[in-house]
């Protein structure tokens, strides 16, 4: 019998393509409406790909408080911000009454690029005769800067600036590992409430996939083509399904242990049972993304004391992938057989660090709504993804579990287990 004190969920906030907080967030999945669309300010970059789903009439000042705050917060620090804001709220907490001591905060983030325009000044000053003088760059550079640019591009600040707003003096970190951050975060969070470090732990994570630099950096291999069609360009498990679309994001989940909850007489909205975590080298021969998938599958059954046929849904990784997709679903199959699958970067593309909390506040709602969402854009079944896609309406709930997946492109993998309360 595991005698770790069980830990549960009592808040979520999220920041999305689809809408800004639980309510929107969740209403657009159940109207099937999808976030990806034309970009306006890259297509002016005429690069390649202009598609993407990017978060609308977000309004940081509405959050951040105070408001002198925005001068050192990036885009991906304000979305964080307000997503852990609203979470806090919703868990029951009135501000600054969280338990100071016992309250950490472990987020997820990706590297965070500038725009491009911040530095056009600069370099155009190490320009003479057409030609770039590299030896100027670095006092050119920092002399046009303001005093604490750096400041707004540090991947920990968004759990730096989560903890100062909530006076939360406990453990505090910030988990950079691709697309399975936000997951491997949540791990790590309840992993401190089980130690006895914390009673309370805000965790999830906040990133874009959007900004110029970022998709210049990180190229456009895997991106789908459709820039003719955006809404249906993200095509998880379907045969037409050509990669992934970007997108951006924050979700944050409000950790804490039950007992503690439930003398607070808190609402907990779900309870996370198990977790499974694996590495799958890349172009390794003997262990492979799909064996990865399996073995972290298991883990977590194991973890949460499931039987396969305990699992009420699967909320899936894929992203649109032609091989990644396949190798899930085959992973899926093997573990899991004919659980129902949603895949909701069909709405959003892939958001990067945050991608596996925003999709497990969803399976959160799910069980509170009593409904599994459909996936966007499946209409022709794909062979090689051999899995019972939950698509054209969304599903009645019939056992309120989920395993929650994430992957990402360096192979950590990881899945969580979650049972509604």
């Amino acid at each position: 019998m595991d005698s770790r004190p069980s830990v549960v969920i009592t808040g979520v906030g999220v920041v999305s393509p689809l809408g800004i907080g639980p309510e929107s967030y969740w209403n657009a999945l159940c109207q099937q409406r999808s976030g990806v669309d034309v970009l306006p300010a890259v297509a002016e970059l005429r690069l390649p790909l202009r598609i993407g789903a990017a978060v609308k009439d977000f309004d940081a000042k509405q959050y951040v408080k105070p408001r002198k705050a925005l001068k050192v917060m990036s885009r991906e620090i304000q979305m964080g911000f307000a997503a852990a804001s609203m979470a806090v709220e919703h868990a029951g907490w009135q501000p600054n009454q969280l338990p100071p001591e016992r309250t950490g905060v472990l987020y997820a983030s990706d590297m965070v690029y500038c725009e491009p325009t911040e530095s056009v000044s600069a370099y155009g000053h190490c320009i003479e005769d057409g030609k770039f003088h590299a030896e100027k760059w670095g006092r050119v550079f920092m002399s046009e800067l303001y005093p604490l640019w750096m400041l707004m591009y540090l991947p920990n600040m968004t759990a730096c600036h989560i903890g100062i707003a909530q006076d939360a003096r406990g453990p505090n970190n910030t988990i950079c590992q691709g697309e399975a951050s936000s997951l491997l975060a949540l791990i790590e969070a309840a992993l401190i409430i089980q130690r006895g470090h914390a009673d309370v732990m805000v965790t999830g994570g906040s990133s874009s996939r959007m900004t110029a630099t970022s998709m210049l950096y990180r190229g456009m291999n895997r991106l789908s083509r459709r820039i003719d069609a955006p809404q249906s360009a993200c095509r998880p498990f379907d045969a037409a399904r050509d990669g992934a679309v970007n997108g951006e994001g924050a979700a944050t989940l409000v950790l804490e242990r039950e007992d503690f909850a439930a003398a607070r007489g808190a609402r907990i909205l779900a309870r996370v049972t198990g977790w499974g975590t694996a590495f799958a080298p890349p172009q390794s021969p003997t262990f492979t993304p799909s064996q990865a998938l399996q073995r972290v599958i298991e883990k977590t059954l194991s973890a949460s004391q499931w039987s396969p046929a305990d699992v009420g849904h699967v909320n899936a990784h894929a992203m649109g992938s032609v091989p990644d997709d396949a190798a899930e679903a085959q992973a899926i199959r093997a573990v899991l057989g004919d659980v129902p699958v949603t895949a909701l970067k069909s709405y959003f593309g892939n958001l990067g660090a945050s991608g596996g909390a925003v999709e497990m506040v969803a399976s959160v709602l799910a069980f509170a709504h009593g409904r599994i969402p459909a996936t966007l854009n499946y209409t022709d079944p794909d062979p090689a993804c051999p899995v019972n896609v939950v698509a054209g309406e969304s599903q009645p709930i019939q056992q309120a579990t989920a395993a929650v997946l994430s992957q990402s492109s360096s192979g950590q993998t990881v899945c969580v287990g979650l049972a509604g309360a």
